[in-house]
């Protein structure tokens, strides 16, 4: 099951779907008892976009292993893809008592909480997945938000240059960068970071607009 795994994971990064149903479906015939093949065929479908589907495959797995956490956390991701988020943050939450302890899970938490406006949980969770991944420019992103919602000006500019640091071309940290410059009201840097969020995304209208009034500023 193991080999069978990692194939229809890679297969499923190379979006090479029917090929990772092939494998998984052959895993699952060969072991029909093992807990492992459903919730890799369950994440196959929310990857496929059939998140409406992977729920009956999650539930297979817990048959089989009541105490299994990745199919929790499989029926926590199919769940906040069908945007159905009470139910996402429960099913999370079961993964987390079961032992899971991951920086998917505490992003996934984070986002939940974003969407039941539940922002100091949030917080919370991502600065977990920071602390689990140090590496994950989309958690240190989104905890940068976080931190800005919560007025900590200071804290998000420092997430935000780790993030640019770790991803250059990351346009959005720039474009808040250029933000959190102008609220210190230093101009020729906001410029600078809204100039470079363009420069990665000629579309992004926000960074846009954060030129045209860091220029205004400088104009007065």
């Amino acid at each position: 099951m193991k080999q069978a795994a990692e194939q229809a994971i890679r297969l499923i990064q190379e979006k090479k779907y029917n090929e990772a149903v092939h494998v998984l479906e052959q895993a699952i015939e060969a072991e029909p008892d093992n807990p492992e093949g459903y919730v890799n065929f369950g994440n196959l479908l929310i990857a496929m976009g059939e998140a409406h589907r992977a729920p009956a495959f999650f539930q297979k797995a817990l048959d089989f292993a009541p105490d299994d956490a990745a199919a929790s956390f499989g029926l926590g991701s199919a769940s906040f893809e069908t945007e159905d988020y009470e139910k996402a943050m429960m099913y999370f939450e079961q993964a987390q008592t079961k032992g899971m302890s991951t920086n998917d899970l505490f992003y996934m938490v984070g986002q939940t909480a974003l969407k039941l406006h539940h922002d100091g949980q949030a917080l919370a969770a991502f600065q977990r997945a920071v602390e689990l991944s140090p590496s994950d420019t989309a958690s240190r992103f989104q905890y940068g938000l976080a931190l800005a919602h919560f007025g900590q000006i200071d804290a998000a500019e420092k997430e935000f240059l780790k993030v640019v640091t770790e991803n250059p071309r990351h346009a959005d940290a720039y474009y808040n960068l250029g933000v959190t410059a102008l609220y210190h009201e230093q101009v020729p840097e906001a410029k600078h970071f809204f100039q470079k969020a363009l420069n990665y995304e000629p579309q992004h209208i926000l960074a846009a607009h954060g030129l045209a009034v860091a220029r205004k500023h400088e104009e007065s």
